[in-house]
């Protein structure tokens, strides 16, 4: 008989490893607290990138991630992925010249753009750099459409999805996990993996295993739908901007927010929304810009900053994966998740990213 692993989640993370364990032969159960995609998931910018990178493993990391994605649009249809390239001048200083060089050095697809060449493409820009760096290569995608249509299939592979369920605890038998508890009882597996986001801690907490996570808020502004009017996604020296299929602008309230360490959100949330509408129409004088909707979340950020990926040390059968940048890299994570779980390969781009290195239990 098929192995059971129960999934804890359904954002994106959960979704393509239930996906992922499903399509490999495993027996999946994937429970969510609430709806699918409703936290993090479903409140992000959807940029897919490795344009932004801590160190070269984590470039090289997120460099599979991106190819992942191609692998996974390849294979499922509807995924709504969007491959339109981004400018980025976020800095016009000597940042911009090592991040320029840093990119070639690692063969990342870039090319330094001028003024001219960025107006002729995005003619709605009002405040042009003197300079940008082209990615042709990055992309976005709606996180909690994939999500859904990573659930779906999942769920047409025969895995059991079950929403508004409440994880209250894991289930022990001695050093191994075997299960969860729920307010509707218990839901025995031979594995849990938890894909819990910033709940993760707590959870780990109640079994006395100590995770540290930074505290990460993050806000993000969606404009009322507008004629396609941007052609590409912009990380520009104010805020990071870019146009869904639907119409929608979306925009991050903090400037550079891939790399925003802000620790709490003070302003309140209409002096928010105003004052990044208010940057967006200085970017973009002739547009007709107002505000739908300012989405707010907590981003799932370990204690270093870099994914955590793989079997939790000290408790067997249990596994998570908990990182920031989860769209990049979510794809990824469902690959070798499975790739570890069925068939017990460590993909090599996750070597470094376990989750032993910032694990600790107390007595």
């Amino acid at each position: 008989m098929a192995e059971h692993v129960l999934v804890v989640g359904a954002g994106l993370i959960g979704a393509g490893v239930a996906r992922a364990l499903a399509r490999g032969g495993a027996r999946v159960t994937v429970v969510e607290a609430g709806v699918p995609a409703s936290l993090a998931s479903g409140r992000s910018f959807g940029w897919i990138n490795a344009s932004f990178f801590l160190n070269e493993d984590h470039f090289r990391l997120r460099l599979a991630g991106m190819a992942a994605h191609r692998r996974l649009e390849a294979a499922l249809p509807g995924t709504g992925h969007r491959w339109s390239g981004c400018f980025w001048w976020e800095d016009q200083g000597a940042g911009f010249d090592r991040m320029a060089a840093e990119l070639i050095r690692l063969g990342y697809a870039v090319e330094e753009v001028t003024c001219r060449w960025l107006a002729g493409r995005e003619p709605a820009l009002a405040l042009l750099p003197d300079r940008a760096l082209w990615f042709p290569d990055e992309g976005a995608v709606d996180p909690a459409h994939l999500a859904r249509v990573l659930l779906a299939d999942a769920a047409a592979a025969g895995a059991l999805v079950l929403t508004g369920c409440p994880v209250l605890g894991l289930v022990r038998r001695g050093d191994a996990v075997a299960g969860v508890r729920t307010a509707q009882g218990v839901i025995a597996a031979d594995r849990v993996v938890l894909a819990t986001g910033v709940a993760t801690a707590g959870l780990l907490a109640a079994e006395r295993i100590a995770f540290p996570m930074l505290r990460r808020p993050g806000a993000m502004v969606r404009t009322q739908a507008l004629p396609p009017v941007l052609s590409a996604i912009l990380a520009s020296d104010g805020p990071e901007v870019r146009q869904e299929a639907s119409g929608h602008i979306l925009c991050p309230t903090s400037a550079a927010h891939q790399g925003d360490t802000a620790e709490a959100i003070t302003t309140p949330p209409a002096e928010l929304a105003a004052a990044t509408i208010a940057r967006l129409r200085a970017m973009f004088p002739g547009l007709d810009l107002r505000l739908h909707s300012l989405m707010m979340a907590e981003r799932p950020v370990p204690g270093d900053g870099l994914p955590a990926v793989g079997p939790v040390p000290g408790l067997a059968g249990l596994w998570m994966a908990v990182l920031h940048s989860g769209v990049t890299l979510g794809p990824l994570v469902a690959e070798g998740l499975a790739a570890e779980m069925l068939e017990g390969r460590v993909l090599p781009e996750w070597a470094p990213f376990r989750p032993d290195r910032l694990i600790s239990r107390g007595s």
